[in-house]
């Protein structure tokens, strides 16, 4: 397999349905800024607990599907998407590691461990792709489950940032 081809080396690329664009268009914005939160998902694993790792795995494998999602201007039935059943997953994850974290009473500084600046720094790169996704919907139509998806993924991002900082996990 040849890795360069030099097709885009005027500034265009191909989306999946083989339409060439712009490497700056938001549809290019939007599935980058996942990719790049996608690679920032590994560099946080491992966080030193087996059910957060086994979850950003997952959690890796969706981003994957958010890409295809967005990388597709017109999906077939059968293409990759972001369903509603990629949305429950993270919302039961939140409800699952959120439900022995005391309430919030202030703010949250990233930091106090390592796992956790990190999961904070992914969740504030997954608000950027969410922010780009949204700005692709203002544009042209997009997979509604794919924003909704990025925006509890930032939720879980957090809640998972706030248990690896404060306590240990399971």
């Amino acid at each position: 397999m040849k890795i360069y081809t030099g097709r885009g080396d005027g500034g265009q690329t191909d989306l999946r349905d083989m339409s060439r664009v712009s490497k700056a268009s938001p549809r290019i914005e939007a599935y980058g800024t996942v990719d790049e939160l996608n690679a920032f998902v590994g560099v946080v694993r491992p966080t030193g607990h087996d059910n957060v790792d086994d979850l950003l795995r997952s959690v890796q494998n969706h981003l994957h599907v958010v890409q295809a999602d967005f990388a597709n201007p017109d999906p077939d039935e059968d293409d990759p998407q972001v369903t509603d059943d990629h949305v429950t997953t993270v919302e039961d994850a939140i409800d699952e590691f959120e439900a022995d974290l005391d309430p919030l009473e202030s703010f949250i500084l990233p930091g106090g461990s390592e796992s956790g600046a990190k999961l904070h720094q992914a969740r504030a790169v997954c608000r950027r792709a969410e922010r780009r996704a949204v700005a692709l919907a203002a544009d042209e139509p997009i997979n509604d489950s794919a924003v909704v998806y990025l925006n509890r993924l930032s939720d879980l991002l957090f809640v998972l940032a706030l248990r690896t900082q404060f306590r240990q996990c399971r």
